[in-house]
């Protein structure tokens, strides 16, 4: 039987206390029951199915579903680790999760590892890495001193990772029908509404954040009248992403740049 690896061969140390040795013992059974159970109880593929397709049909999940932020001079986009959770829900018997394994203070930094179990079929998916106590901003990388932002940096970093592994112990068509339904759950997020009072709530929702219409125009490729569902998924992506501070407004919308005559106009 094959465990995650922070339960095979973590180092012992002399000395054991009571307690760390009845969580090592709980640890290992709950392990064991776990497989016990998945196969005693094997998933239905079919109730995973529609389990992800009422999942990804609510709003509020859809909307999470997707992040956007800059990298360098170009914008990542991808799922977020609350899809990937939430299809591993649906589909079951799957255990994951991330841990710090060692924090070295004097080099400032932390080795973790992120891991994904399907406990019925027996596949698993382990990643080690490090991750500096350092933020990269400005153009530098910045140290962090402060715990809570160790803490914070080192769970967004073990996030991303363990997304990964999630998906990679997935159905790969399983996850690509769970990302349609959620665009369309988001294309479609005004409900009856006709597409025209969409759009100008989006608008209107933009020009709250201050972009204009014509910046919105100019990003998508298209005149307001012609946008289509999928445009205003997308839209709703980025407002999101903005909100959630993912990425800047400049960055999505630089803003236009001023030429000479505006300058010489604005002196006289």
């Amino acid at each position: 039987m094959n465990y995650p690896a922070n339960l095979q061969s973590a180092p012992a140390p002399d000395r054991i206390g009571q307690g760390t040795a009845v969580e090592q013992s709980r640890a290992v059974a709950e392990v064991q029951a776990a497989v016990l159970v998945a196969r005693q109880f094997p998933r239905n593929e079919a109730q995973a199915i529609a389990k992800m397709h009422t999942a990804c049909s609510q709003k509020e999940l859809a909307q999470r579903a997707f992040y956007r932020f800059p990298r360098g001079t170009s914008t990542v986009s991808g799922e977020t680790i609350q899809l990937a959770k939430e299809l591993a829900r649906c589909w079951g018997n799957i255990q994951f999760g991330v841990s710090e394994l060692r924090r070295d203070d004097e080099y400032r930094q932390s080795e973790m590892q992120a891991w994904a179990w399907d406990m019925e079929s027996n596949e698993r998916a382990s990643t080690t890495f490090i991750v500096p106590h350092a933020r990269w901003a400005n153009g530098q990388a910045q140290n962090l001193a402060d715990f809570r932002d160790v803490y914070e940096n080192n769970a967004n970093n073990g996030a991303r990772r363990l997304r990964e592994m999630i998906f990679t112990v997935l159905p790969v068509w399983y996850i690509e029908q769970a990302k349609t339904l959620c665009s369309k759950t988001i294309s479609g997020a005004g409900g009856d509404k006709p597409r025209a009072q969409r759009v100008a709530e989006a608008i209107t929702a933009f020009e709250g954040i201050g972009v204009t219409a014509e910046q919105i125009e100019a990003k998508l490729g298209r005149g307001s009248a012609k946008w289509t569902d999928h445009d205003l998924g997308q839209l709703q992506v980025i407002f999101t992403s903005i909100q959630r501070g993912e990425i800047t407004r400049d960055e999505e919308f630089p803003p236009k740049p001023v030429t000479p005559d505006e300058l010489t106009g604005s002196a006289a």
